[in-house]
């Protein structure tokens, strides 16, 4: 929804990021969207023309990759990437959009933002190239912003700093935010709700103080308990068990059955989206809800 922040969460290979590309139609070939629709207010995004989706591309809809060499070309300068990416979407003049460029650049700390729009990629070091790119993707105000794990290679301090300017846009202008990570204490202080995924598919959803106080998925409760910090001192650290399936031979019913305790014959057939019975807005995929009384 317009003005608030979906933390996607899950663990490497869960389908986090072929998730945000899909929404983009980023996905290359031979990957395709098999079925569905993608819904941006109102119109499928699936249906929509080359044309169109370059329109919404970096104005409407952006995108922060988790490598910033995906977003800047090493060749140009990062004045002539960024004013390009303003006056293609805006008629705008040359200097104009020069201003536009250093503010954008400041707002993430980039210190000297005047002398720094006159640098190439290679002069800056790797986090300083993930602020440009966060820069850019602030440029336009868009109405949504796929955030891939845009902060990993960032300190905490300039963390914090980006963490701060994300909220402050959706909050006043009412951008939209899919914070993609695996970091549960990022979601946890920037979140609204939280989607879990697992094996490309979401299997609990609901707000971000429901899903991180009352987890309701075997899997959710898995990744919670195994961040140290929620384990009691001297005891042994909550692992979950095995790996993740290929997503190319994927087991016969929940995907997650074979690493779950509570797995049994009801789990061969695929389970549905179930409301937990104290909260009908956080739903899980799950046979055998934790919220049905059965320990974490």
């Amino acid at each position: 929804m317009r003005g608030k922040i979906l933390g996607l969460v899950g663990e490497s290979g869960s389908g986090k990021t072929v998730t945000g590309f899909s929404i983009l139609g980023l996905v290359e070939k031979p990957g395709r969207i098999e079925q569905g629709r993608i819904l941006f207010n109102g119109s499928d995004l699936r249906r929509a023309s080359p044309e169109e989706l370059r329109d919404i591309r970096g104005n409407r809809i952006s995108m922060i990759f988790q490598d910033p060499m995906m977003t800047l070309n090493p060749v140009l300068r990062i004045d002539t990437q960024m004013i390009e990416t303003i006056r293609a979407h805006k008629k705008i003049s040359y200097d104009d959009a020069r201003v536009l460029a250093r503010d954008a650049l400041g707002k993430v700390g980039i210190p000297s933002p005047d002398e720094r729009l006159a640098a190439y990629p290679h002069q800056f070091s790797g986090g300083m190239r993930q602020r440009v790119a966060i820069a850019i993707a602030l440029l336009h105000k868009p109405e949504l912003i796929i955030a891939d794990e845009p902060t990993t290679a960032l300190d905490v301090t300039i963390q914090a700093q980006i963490l701060s300017e994300v909220q402050k846009l959706c909050r006043e202008v009412g951008t939209a935010l899919i914070w993609v990570t695996h970091d549960l204490s990022v979601v946890a202080a920037i979140a609204d709700q939280i989607c879990v995924m697992y094996a490309g598919r979401i299997v609990e959803r609901g707000s971000t103080e429901s899903v991180l106080d009352g987890p309701s998925h075997p899997y959710t409760n898995g990744l919670i308990h195994s961040v140290p910090g929620n384990n009691r001192p001297g005891t042994p650290l909550q692992q979950i068990p095995g790996v993740m399936p290929s997503l190319l031979s994927l087991p016969v019913g929940c995907s997650f059955r074979q690493r779950c305790r509570y797995a049994d014959s009801m789990c061969m057939a695929e389970p549905e989206f179930n409301a937990v019975e104290t909260n009908r807005d956080h739903i899980a995929r799950c046979w055998h809800p934790l919220a049905e009384g059965r320990p974490a």
